[in-house]
């Protein structure tokens, strides 16, 4: 898909750049704009209609903010060549004939990108035009699966069904659960605006929005990581984020207008995700305190307390952690009085970087006996990776695990937990309601690990939040 889409947006903005160099052409002295005397003057002599208007200007940069996305996929370099080389001259040059154009017939101000085009080009202009938006709104999906796959890595979201389309890229995956939500979200917005001009300062807000968050965030870490100093930090953001927040200011102005879409929809993505991970925070502690502590556990294993049959083969128990004993594991000892040869205690733990090395993918602990059978394995993957259990425990060398493991024919325990709406006041009930609610959309467990269904035992409980 991309080997088709890369053309087509090249083919673009040659074309637009190329129509702009004509209209410049016709009138050379719009290159006068190229010098920030005149917005500058025209900002501080005219501030009253300057600031009502920023809200227009910035729609300018619309798709500015995407850069940062991209670069988090391929890095500084390509879209720094990328923005440099083709796509900011284009821009500027199309902007630049339009603006020329307007001055040889200040009537063509109805619709002057089209009106630049000769008219034996103007279909084609359309069909690419048509082509380039759809390869846009493309982008904007793709962006909306690697987000919500790394939010759900990240513990944002609840863990959510994953399709790999892809056997080389790893990135290339598709998320039924927000591709139907982006197909509901375009329909209710094409029925309720109508026009893509009625969406402009929807556009504006959103994308001044971005940028002043990403400011935000750049100066936190650049403090917080890089041990700024202070006085450094203040001049660089008293220069940026007057210019963000000038522009923030005046599509705030918008708000009735459309402006307010953005930020309905960031309200309510940030109140899912900050209720998803109270909620997870309210029942990994109650599941803490059911489990009991694993180092105890394993004692009373050894000591005889809790009799148990020691059966061959190898059972793997995903965990959260090595502070307390897996609920299955717990249950399988306590009503089937056995154990496997071989028991794994598996943790997943997402890592904030893209992807981690084969080499640094698992840690193991014998958890104080060498000779037991039981070991705790931590997998490590990147907030870009989907996790693969059998793959990360195939690379366990079996000096550290006590023994071989027998993946081929081993049998995995997943502890499935029930939501419940309790009495005791953790949180808001509607936040209740909606984190019970959100719970609903988790993916199957067995799936999103890899795990084989044939030899998966999923083993159940409530929880009351």
């Amino acid at each position: 898909m991309g080997q088709v889409f890369g053309p087509v947006m090249i083919a673009w903005f040659v074309a637009i750049g190329a129509c702009g160099v004509a209209g410049i052409v016709d009138h050379p002295e719009i290159l006068k704009a190229l010098s920030p005397t005149y917005a500058l003057g025209f900002l501080f002599g005219h501030f009253g209609i300057a600031f009502f208007a920023l809200a227009a200007v910035v729609l300018a940069v619309t798709g500015a903010e995407a850069l940062y996305a991209d670069m988090g996929h391929f890095g500084r370099r390509p879209i720094t060549r990328a923005w440099l080389i083709l796509v900011f001259p284009a821009c500027m040059l199309s902007y630049l004939g339009q603006g020329a154009l307007i001055l040889g017939d200040p009537a063509d101000v109805s619709s002057p990108f089209f009106l630049l085009v000769p008219d034996w080009g103007r279909w084609p202009m359309i069909v690419l035009a048509t082509a380039a938006t759809v390869i846009a709104s493309q982008a904007v999906i793709t962006g909306a699966y690697s987000v919500a796959s790394q939010a759900a890595q990240l513990g944002y979201l609840p863990r959510l069904r994953i399709a790999h389309t892809s056997e080389s890229t790893m990135g290339q995956i598709y998320v039924p659960w927000i591709n139907w939500t982006l197909l509901v979200s375009v329909l209710t917005l094409v029925f309720a605006f109508r026009t893509s001009a009625a969406l402009a300062y929807a556009f504006g807000m959103a994308v001044t929005g971005t940028i002043t968050i990403t400011t935000l965030l750049f100066f936190y870490v650049a403090r917080a990581r890089w041990g700024t100093p202070l006085w450094l930090l203040g001049i660089g953001a008293t220069v940026l984020l007057f210019v963000d927040l000038l522009f923030l200011a005046a599509n705030l102005t918008k708000l009735a207008h459309g402006a307010w879409l953005p930020l309905l929809i960031g309200l309510t993505a940030f109140t899912v995700m900050t209720t998803w991970q109270r909620g997870r925070e309210i029942v990994t502690k109650e599941r803490a305190q059911r489990e009991g502590a694993l180092s105890e556990f394993i004692d009373e294993l050894r000591s005889g307390k809790a009799p148990t049959r020691r059966v061959p083969g190898t059972a793997v128990f995903l965990n959260r952690g090595k502070q307390t004993a897996p609920l299955a594991m717990r249950a399988n000892v306590e009503h089937n009085h056995v154990r496997h040869e071989h028991v794994v205690i598996l943790s997943l733990e997402t890592v904030p970087v893209p992807r981690v090395p084969a080499d640094q993918r698992s840690v193991v602990d014998d958890l104080g006996y060498a000779d037991d059978g039981i070991v705790h394995v931590t997998a490590r993957f990147g907030y870009m990776e989907t996790p693969d259990v059998p793959a990360a425990l195939a690379l366990l060398d079996p000096a550290t695990t006590e023994g071989p493991l027998q993946l081929d024919q081993a049998s995995y325990f997943l502890s499935k937990i029930e939501l419940r709406r309790g009495k005791t006041p953790v949180m808001a009930p509607w936040r209740k309601r909606l984190f019970i609610a959100t719970s609903y959309i988790t993916a199957d467990a067995a799936e999103a690990f890899g795990l084989p269904r044939d030899r998966t035992v999923i083993m159940g409980a409530y929880i009351e939040v």
